[in-house]
């Protein structure tokens, strides 16, 4: 709870830094460290704890417009703290003059969301409300959470969730650089990375360049993107995966020890796949067909 707070503090000091010019410990909280913000953070905090929340799903965030007054006078919504610290979390404006996310509330969310848009499939346990006394024109002044399992009643036996996916065409840039983005992406916490052949204009041959990733790591992997490629611009849309519940079990084999990835649908074994990295060592190491150690891991684990 206290690492959680500390963080979110820490995410607000970074963006009003920026915006004043000064390091985040010369930050000087204004409407932020005033008792109620620090409550709304401690409690978000307790109370994910408190519920033993193993991970929460934020749905696709929005913001009025109009104005809103803060210690430096009269500015536009969204305010510029909350603009920095939603840096690549996908939100909009509607038309509704109100500030629906602050700087708190974004430093919240971007804290504690693994993904946003639309709800999974999830079997719902518990819902709670929280009712603003504003009047709006065109929607609810409600902020609403709801607490439910993720599991095999709500998706089929499947594990699920939901994952941002960014591309980009590219015809101008060397195959040696492409593959070295694709090992840096991985490194730097892509899920998945895959190139797909495509005709591109003036008859150019080009590659449509696919990264899956975790919500919070888009801005992280949408700089490195345009950094270290020539893209001019992405495409990013989220996407709901159903996955096999994975563990991993080690087998004996005449070659070594070797990882194998278990997956299961509702406790039923539905794949079985050796660690390539192990089946590769023990290969180079005694000699032996690469082919041959995963048969004897398959074999291992039927025994």
């Amino acid at each position: 709870m206290k690492k959680h707070a500390l963080s979110i503090f820490q995410r607000i000091a970074v963006a009003e830094g920026k915006i004043h010019g000064v390091v985040p410990e010369k930050v000087a909280f204004h409407e932020v460290g005033a008792l109620d913000s620090i409550a709304d953070i401690i409690c978000a905090c307790v109370g994910i704890e408190h519920l033993k929340v193993d991970r929460v799903q934020v749905s696709s965030l929005f913001d009025g417009h109009g104005w809103v007054d803060c210690a430096h006078g009269r500015f536009p919504i969204p305010a510029a703290a909350t603009l920095e610290i939603l840096q690549g979390i996908p939100f909009k404006q509607v038309d509704e003059e109100f500030e629906f996310i602050t700087p708190t509330g974004a430093a919240i969310a971007a804290e504690f969301g693994a993904s946003f848009g639309p709800m999974p499939a999830m079997k719902v346990e518990k819902i709670g409300y929280g009712v603003g006394t504003k009047k709006l024109k065109n929607r609810p002044n409600v902020l609403r959470a709801v607490l439910g399992e993720i599991g095999a009643e709500a998706s089929h036996g499947y594990e699920t969730d939901i994952i941002t996916c960014l591309e980009t065409n590219l015809d101008d840039l060397s195959p040696e650089i492409l593959g070295a983005v694709m090992d840096r992406l991985f490194t730097a916490g892509a899920l998945d990375v895959f190139f797909t052949p495509v005709h591109m204009k003036k008859n150019r041959p080009g590659s449509q360049l696919s990264v899956l990733c975790e919500s919070s790591e888009v801005a992280r992997l949408s700089d490195l993107l345009f950094r270290e490629t020539s893209a001019f611009g992405l495409r990013m849309h989220t996407t709901q995966r159903l996955k096999l519940a994975r563990r991993f079990e080690t087998v004996s084999t005449p070659y070594g020890p070797i990882r194998l990835k278990i997956g299961e649908r509702g406790g039923e074994i539905v794949q079985v796949a050796p660690e390539f990295e192990d089946c590769k060592a023990a290969a180079e190491k005694s000699g032996q067909a690469l082919k041959a150690v995963y048969e004897a891991a398959l074999g291992a684990f039927g025994k």
